[in-house]
């Protein structure tokens, strides 16, 4: 009889335990939408290029660490490229920055970290490489009910085309929501 009340409390004991964990998690999270443009070009290319104009938009998901300091993954669609000759060499990615965001009192914020970029289409085959790496940045606002703006900086750090030595340099702006 003690061995089954002392299952009985063990089991009850973890399933409350497994409950406050899970909902401790769930209640850090928040998620997103984001769109905006962006302004591409390619560094320490051999030929002449052009920036060009573009967009992005997809989703975001924050994980809450402290009340000021949180990670962020967005998954988003990405037109990049520069104009070479005269001519749009475009090619779209779905884009996923990891960043480390610190949030302010007032609502600005900063953030850093990573963007790996994978290629879903290019307008002139074999231009590109499957996989752009970059290092990003940026800084914005966003307000108490979640809506907010801002501006990033990703600069490639691998090589983005299959000839050559350049790399890719994104310029963003973006209006979002967390919910």
């Amino acid at each position: 009889m003690k061995k089954l009340l002392v299952i009985s409390f063990v089991l009850a004991s973890s399933h409350s335990f497994g409950q406050s964990f899970i909902q401790g998690i769930t209640s850090r999270l928040s998620f997103g939408v984001k769109a905006g443009a962006n302004y591409s070009d390619y560094m320490n290319a051999d030929f002449k290029t052009d920036p060009l104009v573009g967009f992005h938009a997809g989703g975001i998901v924050n994980f809450r660490l402290t009340s000021k300091l949180s990670v962020q993954e967005e998954f988003l669609f990405s037109s990049q490229g520069a104009k070479i000759a005269d001519v749009d060499r475009k090619v779209y990615y779905v884009t996923v920055p990891v960043l480390l965001k610190y949030r302010t009192n007032l609502g600005l914020y900063f953030e850093a970290g990573a963007q790996t970029g994978m290629r879903v289409h290019e307008d002139v085959k074999d231009f590109s490489k499957q996989l752009d790496f970059g290092a990003a940045a940026g800084l914005g606002y966003q307000s108490r009910m979640g809506l907010g703006f801002g501006v990033r900086y990703v600069a490639g750090v691998s090589k983005a085309g299959t000839v050559g030595d350049f790399r890719s340099g994104v310029a963003q702006g973006s209006v979002f929501y967390i919910f």
